[in-house]
């Protein structure tokens, strides 16, 4: 590891002019569980770490008239652990839930797994100068592609790691961004980067940008969800596929009258099924249904030579997360 020099930021202004200081490559630090093992393997060598551990007032969850707010620090664990977010936002507890080992939900926050890159294997190794590094090719292309994107493709063909994601963005969920001009709210569906745009980023943070809350509309009468996530290993891995299900039904709880599905570990980025929300909204929700809904969801795959089976995992792990959030069973 590069040697680097170590800042205690004071507040949020401290911060931001810190890390928007161009003549010391900074980067920012939350938990840590990311950025310090790239740094290890020298993926990537900021001249200066910004703690933003010290900044107070970034790690608290509240409740109000616009729903739920979520300091950027919250841990994972605390996310998972609360008993009203699991009552209101059953599906977001799961998602935080997923993520890893207990040991690094206890250190993960929210705005570090929204924001944690890559861990495709070319990116990660050293000696690959592939695109994601400012490079001339994804080696994923002719080389070893098991799990890496099927939809949203090209020129690179990550995968977005992030389990939080798909949920937030299911839930219609906004960030706050904090920088040197002050601050604004994107909603999530705009912070990610698709390869095309920009095939280095994977949001749409700028240097001396950070992340500093998440917020989460309170949940109409009838709103349901459910995350659901298939991995190879049973603890601490990250997902081959995951879905996020947010829906919202009738009184009688058999009809949707709206869905918004986001798809992990399939795309460069949290992948919003919108033919299959087409095809739920108004319906009723039965099997037959939903296995029209999520065939739809997966028309347009494109799988590469190694990882054809993530388009019928993503169907099946669809089809249950939309059943179990609607109660159906099966």
């Amino acid at each position: 590891m590069k040697a680097f020099s170590y800042y205690n930021a004071t507040d949020l202004k401290d911060a931001v002019m810190v890390l928007g200081n161009m003549e010391v490559q900074s980067l920012p630090l939350a938990g840590g569980t990311d950025i310090l093992g790239e740094m290890k393997n020298r993926y990537v060598s900021p001249g200066r770490l910004v703690n933003l551990k010290s900044i107070p007032g970034l790690d608290k969850i509240s409740f109000g008239r616009e729903g739920l707010k979520l300091g950027a620090l919250v841990r994972l664990h605390d996310i998972a652990m609360d008993k009203r977010i699991q009552k209101d936002y059953p599906g977001l507890a799961q998602a935080a839930d997923s993520v890893g080992s207990p040991q690094l939900r206890n250190v993960g926050t929210l705005g570090g797994n929204l924001c944690q890159r890559p861990r495709c294997w070319y990116y990660r190794g050293e000696e690959y100068p592939c695109i994601r590094k400012s490079g001339g090719i994804c080696y994923a292309v002719s080389g070893r592609n098991k799990y890496h994107c099927v939809i949203g493709g090209g020129p690179c063909f990550i995968v977005h790691p992030s389990d939080t994601a798909p949920m937030l963005m299911a839930l219609g969920a906004k960030v706050t961004v904090q920088g040197v001009k002050g601050s604004r709210d994107v909603v999530l569906d705009e912070f990610f980067i698709l390869p095309e745009e920009d095939s280095i980023r994977e949001n749409i943070l700028l240097p001396g940008e950070v992340i500093t809350a998440v917020t989460v509309p309170a949940p109409a009468k009838g709103s349901r969800s459910c995350y659901l996530k298939f991995k190879e290993r049973g603890s601490r891995d990250f997902a081959l596929v995951s879905a996020g299900a947010s829906l919202l039904v009738d009184e009688a709880g058999t009809t949707c009258l709206k869905a918004s599905l986001v798809l992990g570990g399939v795309a460069p980025a949290p992948h919003r099924a919108k033919e299959a929300e087409a095809l739920l909204a108004g319906k009723k929700v039965d099997l037959k249904t939903v296995e029209q809904a999520v065939k739809a969801a997966l028309a347009e795959a494109a799988p590469m030579t190694e990882n054809e089976y993530k388009v019928g995992l993503a169907r099946t792990i669809l089809k249950r997360a939309i059943l179990r959030a609607a109660g159906v069973e099966v």
